[in-house]
């Protein structure tokens, strides 16, 4: 009798614990922002971005559309969280809080200089990835209360101050989630 109980009990602990492991799987390392982007300077372009801090590196996943197909944007935090103007030159240059050149994510550049991103055939991004040189929720390069921009072209990496990216087509502000 007794054995007839654990064998029942087993498939019961194995399903509790694969359910433990995957919700520990989904749920960020650490503290969590997100921004809702909206389209600017005539464009169509809208989605998500978030950001959920991972040890020392941050986690950016995003899912955006209306925006070129088959091409590559520039993606960049800005120093302020103010979308409200057309362009969104509202939301300030760049945020640069150790006041560095700009520069490719994988060198010396901005905390705000994020690798562009690449469209496919449909206009839309989606993906995640990590950079270092971000925080969420603390320190000096906290992008709570900043801004996500999202630009027409591809940051260049070399051209000073802001990579030569084009207009500004989307913008969202940072809040904690």
């Amino acid at each position: 009798m007794y054995e007839r109980q654990t064998e029942m009990k087993r498939p019961v602990l194995l399903i509790s614990i694969a359910l433990i492991l995957s919700a520990c799987a989904t749920r960020p390392m650490g503290p969590a922002a997100s921004a809702t982007l909206a389209p600017k300077s005539g464009s169509s372009s809208v989605g998500t971005v978030t950001f959920s801090q991972k040890g020392d590196g941050v986690m950016v996943t995003i899912d955006l559309t209306g925006l070129k197909p088959n091409a590559e944007h520039g993606f960049h935090v800005h120093e302020k969280g103010d979308c409200a103007s057309a362009d969104a030159m509202s939301a300030g240059g760049h945020f640069n809080p150790m006041g560095k050149m700009h520069g490719a994510p994988m060198g010396e550049h901005h905390a705000g200089d994020i690798p562009n991103i690449k469209t496919d055939a449909a206009g839309r991004a989606r993906g995640s990835f990590e950079i270092h040189g971000l925080g969420v929720g603390s320190g000096p390069a906290d992008v709570i209360g900043r801004s996500v921009v999202i630009h027409r072209d591809a940051d260049d990496y070399k051209s000073q101050p802001a990579g030569n990216s084009g207009p500004r087509i989307a913008c969202g502000v940072i809040h904690r989630v």
